[in-house]
């Protein structure tokens, strides 16, 4: 599935980086390697918890806006982050196992959507962040290897 992949491809941005690599900033934003893994965990909460089972982002334990959830705590770690977005994922996966591609989600904030609509929602956002990556890891590798220009 090409959300799978994207997960995945998303995840294995941070393989071989050390933690300073990992939270490395290179863009005036927040983005760096490990909070964008960090906002993607963010994103399966906002989607797949949220939009299905209607519980606010304070119950389910994530931040309140998308600008929130790329800031790392002094404690988050490579390991962790991933281990939270492994686990985000595969709680994405029970939610949305029982439905169907029509049937409606409804406690986005965007109002009532098709699960259709979530899926290409969610390959979309995660391929704009592997693209983001891939950059973000090439300019940490270039700079590891001296070969900043």
């Amino acid at each position: 599935m090409f959300l799978d992949d994207h997960r995945a491809a998303l995840n294995a941005c941070l393989d071989g980086l050390t933690e300073g690599e990992a939270r490395r900033s290179l863009v005036p934003s927040r983005t760096t390697l490990l909070g964008l893994l960090k906002h993607a965990t963010f994103v399966e909460g906002v989607w797949f918890d949220e939009a299905i089972t209607k519980r606010s982002r304070s119950e389910i334990g994530i931040p309140a806006s998308p600008d929130e959830s790329f800031i790392l705590d002094p404690d988050d770690t490579i390991g962790s982050i991933r281990a939270s977005h492994q686990h985000a994922c595969a709680a994405s996966r029970e939610a949305a196992a029982a439905l169907g591609l029509d049937d409606i989600v409804t406690g986005n904030r965007r109002g009532p959507l098709p699960l259709r609509w979530v899926y290409l929602h969610m390959i979309r956002e995660l391929a704009q962040h592997c693209g983001h990556a891939d950059i973000l890891r090439e300019q940490i590798l270039a700079a590891r290897d001296g070969d900043v220009t």
